[in-house]
């Protein structure tokens, strides 16, 4: 069977330049940020991947780029086999849009605050057609308030009667209104406390088994990402260094940037596992480093790091951009003690 999202060798490019008459005066060249750099992957139907990394690695961009806010400056998005750059440009728009949606990650900021829930709700189901008066529209809006853990009565309140978790919700029924077979979700519950983050994830987790939805799940928790994707791909400075199913990454991590975000876990059982933790910070992306992007940082790095940009390749299931993995300088000793995450 086909995958329902295929990405293919996908980039994005931003001119972050100063304005013209700076830049001759001060003699400075334009200036751009590589946010996504040649991203690669696919999602089954009914699946859920998951793009983890540190803030400014380009997971929101790639979100933004599947659904169009973005138009890529290379590579494609294929959704249900077809390429969406060419449909959000023509007359198949509205019909890709109903399919896929987006589930922001501040629930205090993507709601209008003037607006009451009944309208936020049902703004997509008039802006495509799929209620004929409103009495049908506020029972559409009831049963997807209520499908999300809300009460029907609620679609006459405003967002600011409710609290961050319930906000959250209200987006989702949202963006479940066009009854769309994906759903790309940007950080959906960092904003939201612990208690209230299992709450939506749990939510979310059901209406994927009853209606067969598909993710793209974009995060940088991993303990949130553990339990609700099927794989995982871990992004740095644009590019992905790993990606592999959820249970081989979180037992066996490859790459050494991996094994430095699962050492960030809590280790709430006190395993006692080791723990070699990689100092330093995310470079500066308008002037990233040569060869591996991740070698100022990573303790196995060499002078073929340092030149050579790794290229993803498969090592016994899982595939990973790493020099070090590629010549077998990682020891299988470390990547035991990364596995008790």
């Amino acid at each position: 069977m086909n995958p329902l999202v295929q990405v293919q060798d996908l980039a994005k490019v931003f001119d972050v330049s100063a304005p013209w008459l700076n830049r001759v005066i001060e003699r400075k060249p334009r200036q751009f940020v590589h946010a996504v750099d040649g991203v690669s992957f696919s999602i089954e139907r009914g699946k859920t991947l998951a793009l983890v990394g540190e803030s400014g690695c380009g997971k929101s961009t790639v979100a933004r780029l599947l659904v169009g806010l973005y138009g890529p400056t290379r590579g494609s998005v294929r959704f249900d086999g077809q390429d969406t750059q060419t449909a959000l440009t023509g007359p198949a728009a509205r019909a890709l849009h109903r399919r896929m949606q987006m589930i922001f990650q501040d629930p205090y900021a993507s709601l209008n605050p003037r607006w009451k829930v009944r309208d936020i709700v049902g703004e997509p189901l008039r802006e495509h057609g799929l209620v004929s008066d409103e009495a049908a529209l506020k029972r559409q809006v009831g049963e997807l308030l209520a499908s999300v853990g809300l009460a029907p009565a609620d679609m006459e309140k405003f967002p600011h009667q409710f609290s961050g978790g319930q906000r959250q919700r209200i987006s989702i029924a949202r963006a479940l209104a066009t009854q769309p077979e994906f759903l790309v979700c940007d950080e959906p519950t960092s904003a939201l406390d612990v208690s209230v983050q299992a709450q939506v994830l749990n939510i979310m987790k059901d209406l994927q088994r009853e209606r067969g939805l598909t993710y793209l799940f974009i995060s940088h928790n991993l303990a949130v990402v553990r339990h609700v994707s099927d794989q995982v791909g871990v992004m740095y400075l644009g590019r992905l260094v790993e990606l592999a199913d959820r249970d081989a990454l979180f037992s066996t991590p490859r790459h050494p940037y991996t094994r430095m975000l699962l050492d960030a876990i809590p280790d709430i059982g006190m395993t006692g596992r080791a723990r070699t933790p990689v100092q330093g910070e995310v470079p500066n992306p308008l002037n990233p480093p040569s060869g591996c992007a991740f070698h100022p940082r990573c303790p196995h790095a060499n002078a073929r790091c340092s030149a050579e940009r790794p290229a993803l390749a498969n090592f016994q299931g899982i595939q990973v951009a790493c020099h070090a993995v590629a010549e077998g300088r990682l020891a299988a000793t470390a990547v035991v003690a990364a596995a008790g995450a």
